[in-house]
């Protein structure tokens, strides 16, 4: 096992704004300050930041003191590290805009086109920006709320004054998921106030993780000032998802006849929308007499040639072999195992990582993914130089990656007893779904254990723990329903976790809304509706309405899991909201931190 001891913080929208190296760097100015004084301020801030790289030629000492100011006025404040990095981001983020302004390209940024939340790979264009207003136009039209609003003018900037709100968006989530948003959830007053406003934007955006966009690098600030390229980045992977939804057998069945007499049905199933897209494509124009391979949706098809063979093609004669639909209309997978795969690629994805996960079960079979999931949820944690990175030719590599994963799972105490990397090489689904659960809940329990360490209660985490927090909040509320286990079947009505959300945020739960949970359709409105509410409140959550009415033990776990962390969070975050957001995306200073001439002596680090 590596001895690199990665720095961690609570948050992990915080977490993923920094690099491992930038962190310990930043570590390493705090702790210096800290070791001196005995703690640190906002008053040490101003010398000690200007100083660093990004903003010795952009503001003075005294620039940065009335910033800071800004949003305190005791500079005698104790801040923790936590506090001291948000600062930090917001300070980089001014310090971007204003070397714009002048012309100037700020000290180590790189550009902002290599963030991973844009899909685009080019400057944004007005065609562009039309295609997705006459999209929104299309679909949205005759909403009842927008249609006040709507058509926009695509001539316009109208766009990105509708995205303020944070409606539209929830919206168009709605369209091409639909019901992923309880629309009830929605503050769609005519008039808002910047809390409410907040909540919108809280609730898109972790609405739209748990569709599987990437949006590790967007904040609410971002979308209530509608920065433009942020918000293009973040419909474009709405639309593209809304446009691949049927790409896959199990919605169009049809597809089955792209299988070749040497393929499975299962290579099909695996492969991702885009990559089944393409498939189709090939398929068709070989049909049609086209000589050249279509690889990818840019370079091959820019001249056009392959969309007019592909539109001959296409011939209302085309007929489908009925047995291969048949036949693949069997193939449908385990409703719950399909339900919890889905629910740990979205949590995958969500975190950030260099590879994205299509299908888990398939994915996770070189050892690769998991090794950078492990990566992140525990720095330090992977041995880099045993590992091989994808494409790997040899087939005992990939077992070396399970070999190291499977390890990794046993020093951080899951149970795998006689489960070996090669299980999860041959794809074994029961294992890599325990796998990743006990993953997925060590990541939730070091948060609320982090969060604790903040205060007096710096212990262990565990799932009694987390019982026993929910009952007693919703007992100190005033409300009777208590939970037995996290398996307890009048969960199902939903009426507990209406509670809990109203016990830790009063005003954010709508009574006039909620059912009492009689029937199957009253369960399944409340489900909804608590998913929706979660989200708006901020928690990242990944479940379905099925498994709060099924209750699923796990999923329920993790709903109360994520509620607590919420509510831990408020409380003893402190200065975890002094400062804003940052106002540029986090990538344009991964450079400058790194390259900066600081003392990264290990024992000041860990003093």
């Amino acid at each position: 096992m590596s001895s690199f001891e990665g720095v961690l913080v609570s948050d992990p929208w915080l977490q993923s704004q920094f690099t491992q190296v930038q962190l310990r760097t930043l570590k390493s100015k705090y702790v210096s300050v800290r070791t001196q004084s005995g703690r640190v301020t906002v008053g040490d801030m101003p010398a000690l930041f200007s100083r660093l790289k990004a903003f010795i030629d952009v503001f003075s000492e005294n620039d940065i003191s009335a910033m800071l100011q800004e949003s305190t006025s005791n500079m005698d404040e104790e801040i923790d590290f936590e506090s001291f990095l948000r600062a930090y981001l917001n300070l980089h983020g001014r310090a971007s805009i204003k070397s714009k302004s002048s012309g100037k390209k700020l000290a180590g940024s790189s550009s902002f086109l290599k963030a991973s939340t844009t899909t685009f790979h080019h400057n944004i264009n007005e065609s562009e920006k039309n295609s997705y207003v006459q999209h929104i136009n299309k679909h949205l039209g005759e909403d009842k709320f927008l249609k006040d609003y709507l058509p926009i003018d695509p001539s316009t900037n109208a766009l990105f004054d509708l995205i303020k709100d944070g409606v539209l968006l929830c919206k168009l989530i709605n369209v091409a998921v639909p019901n992923t948003i309880d629309e009830r959830a929605i503050n769609t007053k005519k008039s808002l106030n910047p809390w409410e406003r907040n909540e919108n934007h809280t609730l898109c955006l972790n609405s739209a993780k748990a569709i599987g966009c990437t949006v590790v690098n967007i904040g609410t600030q971002d979308l209530v000032e509608s920065r433009p390229h942020l918000v293009l980045g973040l419909i474009s992977q709405i639309v593209k998802i809304q446009l691949l939804a049927d790409v896959n057998l199990k919605n169009t069945p049809e597809l089955v006849e792209l299988i070749d007499d040497n393929e499975e049905v299962e290579e099909l199933r695996n492969l991702a929308p885009e990559k089944v897209l393409l498939k189709w494509m090939n398929f068709h124009l070989k049909k049609a007499g086209y000589t050249k391979q279509v690889t990818n949706f840019s370079s091959d098809v820019k001249d056009g040639e392959a969309y007019a063979y592909l539109l001959t093609a296409l011939a209302p004669e085309l007929t489908t072999d009925t047995t291969k639909v048949s036949y693949a209309e069997m193939m449908e997978d385990d409703d719950q195992t399909s339900r919890e795969e889905r629910c740990f690629r979205l949590w995958i994805n969500s975190l950030g990582i260099p590879t994205h996960c299509n299908n888990v079960f398939e994915d996770v079979r070189n050892g690769w993914i998991l090794l950078e999931v492990l990566d992140k949820v525990s720095p330090g944690s992977v041995n880099w130089k045993l590992a091989t990175k994808p494409p790997i030719k040899m087939p005992f590599r990939k077992v070396e990656n399970c070999n190291q994963v499977i390890q990794i799972g046993k020093d951080m105490h899951f149970s795998l007893v006689n489960v070996a990397g090669n299980d999860i090489v041959q794809g074994n689904k029961k294992l890599i779904i325990a796998y990743l659960w006990q993953l997925m809940r060590f990541s939730m329990l070091q948060l609320l254990r982090n969060l604790r360490s903040h205060s007096s209660e710096g212990k262990e985490i565990t799932d009694a723990d987390i019982l026993q927090w929910a009952n007693e909040k919703v007992k100190k509320s005033g409300k009777t329903s208590q939970m037995e286990s996290f398996k307890d079947k009048n969960l199902a009505t939903g009426v507990f976790f209406l509670e809990l959300l109203s016990a830790v945020e009063p005003r954010v739960v709508n009574w006039e809304v909620c059912r009492a949970g009689e029937t199957d359709e009253d369960k399944k409105m409340n489900a909804t509706y608590i998913i929706s509410v979660a989200r708006k409140l901020g928690c990242s959550i990944f479940l379905l309405p099925e498994d709060i009415m099924e209750v699923n033990q796990k999923m329920i776990l993790i709903l109360t899991a994520s509620i607590m962390y919420w509510s831990l969070h408020r409380k003893h975050g402190g200065g975890y909201h002094a400062y804003a957001a940052p106002t540029t995306a986090p990538e344009e200073h991964a450079e400058e931190v790194a390259d900066e001439d600081v003392a990264t002596d290990e024992t000041e680090e860990t003093s």
